[in-house]
């Protein structure tokens, strides 16, 4: 397989599984832009084919700015990997609005404006692939969560509707639906979690990796292989999914 040539934007990329999808896109031979909002980080894993910009994705300026940048730098991007989220739970009477609607822009339209923007490249070239990483909490409330919960079904929503919009073009939709994966995000909650249920940080650990039906944690390399998968010749009939990544039904 080589995907030599084409550019490849990846939010969230300077970390856990946007850095681990970057980094393998980039060894198949692609130009890979990958954000975030702290240039040092993106600066510390560039190179080799990785470019780090720094971009709010809540920032719709911003996204526009740099998606515009990036194609003028590395050509139309033709692969887009909306990873760029945030991941906390807090119980319903205990959200307030501020917390909601970060939520919401960080999650929902971050990935809204990302695609939107790389969606112009996608019908110049007239090819192209959109993966959202949503999460399990996109295909069922996780308990205590239902702000991330609601983001991420609604990215689901998102990505369905535009396989449709797109249906017998030459560009697909899916979303990637992992369980808890080994990741900074797992360890901050970690901490969390521990807060919450009072409860030790190994003990909240444990929490999470046995809610995996495998009882263990998801390496970011199992997710990227996914989303090699639905870039590569083959995987053309592969439209409008949400494939769980999650050790077993959920």
């Amino acid at each position: 397989m080589s995907l030599a040539g084409k550019h490849a934007l990846v939010t969230g990329g300077g970390t856990g599984i946007g850095l681990a999808i970057a980094r393998d896109l980039a060894a198949q031979g692609c130009a890979v832009t990958i954000t975030g909002r702290r240039q040092q980080v993106l600066d510390a894993v560039s190179g080799q084919g990785i470019f780090g910009m720094a971009m709010d994705v809540r920032d719709e300026a911003d996204v526009v700015a740099t998606i515009a940048a990036a194609v003028a730098a590395r050509g139309p991007i033709q692969i887009c990997v909306a990873n760029a989220g945030i991941a906390e739970g807090r119980a319903v009477h205990k959200t307030d609005l501020e917390f909601w609607r970060n939520m919401m822009a960080t999650n929902l339209d971050g990935a809204f404006l990302t695609i939107r923007e790389s969606l112009t490249s996608m019908r110049q070239a007239e090819w192209g692939r959109v993966i959202a990483v949503s999460s399990i909490a996109g295909l069922r409330g996780l308990q205590g969560a239902a702000c991330y919960s609601a983001s991420k079904h609604g990215l689901i929503g998102l990505i369905r509707a535009l396989s449709e919009d797109y249906l017998g073009k030459p560009i697909t939709f899916n979303a990637l639906c992992p369980a808890y994966v080994d990741t900074p995000i797992v360890t901050r909650n970690t901490t969390s979690i521990a807060e919450r249920a009072g409860v030790s940080e190994d003990k909240a650990k444990a929490m999470m990796v046995s809610a995996n039906r495998h009882n263990r944690l998801i390496a970011p390399q199992e997710v990227s292989a996914a989303a090699l998968w639905l870039v590569s010749p083959g995987s053309e009939s592969v439209n409008g999914q949400a494939i769980e990544i999650a050790g077993g039904q959920m």
